[in-house]
């Protein structure tokens, strides 16, 4: 068999990031999670409801899918990643997981746009992204054999970049020929594709198997140029996979810069996942967006993505990942800030006329914030974790780095479905993302730029 060059074993690695990023931006952001608020408050109007406490039920209930997902995937993360590790492979469990995210994502077609099965569309969505976020942690360990440690920067860089491409591409897919509008038209004037029924919504719906076939098509090349060049077996079985587990763990009592690093993307990655997750459904319950515009602002923002991690990758290459990490943080925080003050009827306590396009030019901005500040986050902190990875064992590593940004990923959809309820508002509701950022750059202090390997 010829010898897989490094070029194209790094394309391939890119190709996870193009293939699965449409879970996330379809899915998460920008059809589905709206599609699903807007079902679910319609439901909870017709149950008799005024809409404002419809709003916040369904936005509620939203982030109970978002917190039971979050805490199977943080749970889990490590184990998996240890496990990996002493057996040596990690493509098997890639193959697993891609089948739970297939699976998944199509049975997100089955749930009716009358608010009968909201159940069945959250456990569907579940499934999907407990497999997504599973096999990212096997993708991320791979990041330390694609190059050396000043060029892997840019190389997490520009796999995000490619894979926030891979959002805008199949975004404009989604809205063009599928998404219905009030009108029962798709955005560039077409009824939805393949004869799919605008009136039960199906060009919406069809977001989900639409999401499958893109994730099984573009990982052909992953796994046609990636092999697996990690440690040799270190053991067998899930008892040695755990012993490894509570060795590292106990480790991370000596190893300063890598436990407050872990703490701190705890929180600020936590915070970033809880803007991702109610972006969206902020835009159809505060400002009454339509879907259409969450997907055109949904371009927006991954266009932005797109070109803020190839630049931030850049950045990180010259300057390091932690500067841009903080960077990155105080602009989100910003963001979250200006998201809490404003919606419809006023900015900051500032009245606006009735009708004003104000808050959503403001939107259309923080929208261009999350997505460019988010994926330049994302991207650096892949780096910042390969400068404390133990290359004896990179996959268990990412899996603490995977605990690090799910063992609370209940806690922003948690606090946000909590203060959604006691306030009665979902614009309010957004508030305690502040406080996670805010925590997250507190523990940076501690956080040894260089990483701590050979401490």
């Amino acid at each position: 068999m010829a010898a897989i060059s490094t070029r194209k074993r790094i394309w391939g690695w890119f190709f996870f990031d193009w293939a699965s990023q449409p879970y996330h931006t379809l899915l998460i952001t920008f059809i589905f999670g709206p599609y699903f608020a807007s079902v679910a408050a319609e439901y909870y109007m017709n149950t008799g409801l005024p809409e404002h406490a419809a709003d916040a039920r369904a936005q509620a209930l939203w982030s109970t899918g978002l917190t039971v997902s979050g805490l199977i995937i943080g749970l889990g993360a490590p184990i998996m990643g240890a496990f990996a590790d002493t057996t040596g492979r990690r493509l098997p469990w890639i193959m697993v997981f891609s089948l739970m995210y297939v699976v998944g994502a199509a049975s997100i077609w089955g749930m009716m746009p009358d608010g009968s099965n909201l159940w069945f569309g959250l456990l569907a969505f579940g499934l999907g992204f407990i497999g997504a976020e599973y096999a990212l942690i096997f993708i991320n360990s791979q990041l330390p054999s694609l190059g050396n440690e000043e060029e892997v920067g840019a190389i997490s860089g520009s796999g995000f970049a490619f894979g926030y491409a891979g959002g805008v591409v199949s975004l404009l897919l989604m809205l063009a020929l599928f998404v219905e509008q009030p009108s029962g038209k798709t955005l560039i004037g077409l009824d939805p594709a393949f004869g799919l029924d605008a009136a039960a919504r199906e060009g919406t719906r069809f977001v989900g198997p639409f999401t499958a076939l893109w994730f099984a098509l573009f990982m052909i090349p992953y796994f046609l140029w990636v092999r697996d060049t990690g440690p040799p077996r270190q053991g067998r079985g899930m008892r040695d996979a755990l012993g490894l587990l509570v060795n590292t763990i106990k480790g991370l009592r000596h190893r300063l810069s890598l436990s407050a690093y872990l703490g701190s993307s705890m929180f600020y990655r936590d915070a970033l996942n809880g803007l991702y997750g109610f972006g969206g459904t902020y835009a159809i319950l505060v400002l009454n967006w339509s879907i259409t515009s969450v997907g055109i602002f949904g371009i927006v923002g991954a266009i932005s993505a797109a070109l803020f991690s190839w630049l931030g990758g850049k950045l990180d290459a010259r300057f390091g990942p932690k500067p841009v990490i903080i960077t990155a943080i105080w602009g989100l925080i910003a963001v979250c800030v200006t998201v809490v003050g404003m919606d419809r009827s006023q900015i900051f306590g500032v009245p606006l006329a009735e009708g004003s396009a104000i808050p959503d030019a403001v939107f259309f901005g923080c929208g261009v914030l999350i997505g460019g500040l988010g994926g330049t986050l994302q991207a650096a902190s892949r780096t910042l974790m390969v400068r404390h990875t133990d290359p004896a064992a990179p996959t268990e590593n990412f899996g603490l780095y995977g605990l690090s940004g799910r063992a609370t990923a209940f806690l922003a959809p948690a606090l946000i479905g909590l203060v959604t309820t006691m306030s009665g508002s979902a614009r309010i509701g957004i508030a305690p993302v502040i406080g996670l950022f805010v925590i997250g750059l507190l523990l940076l202090r501690w956080v040894n730029s260089e990483g701590d390997r050979t401490s």
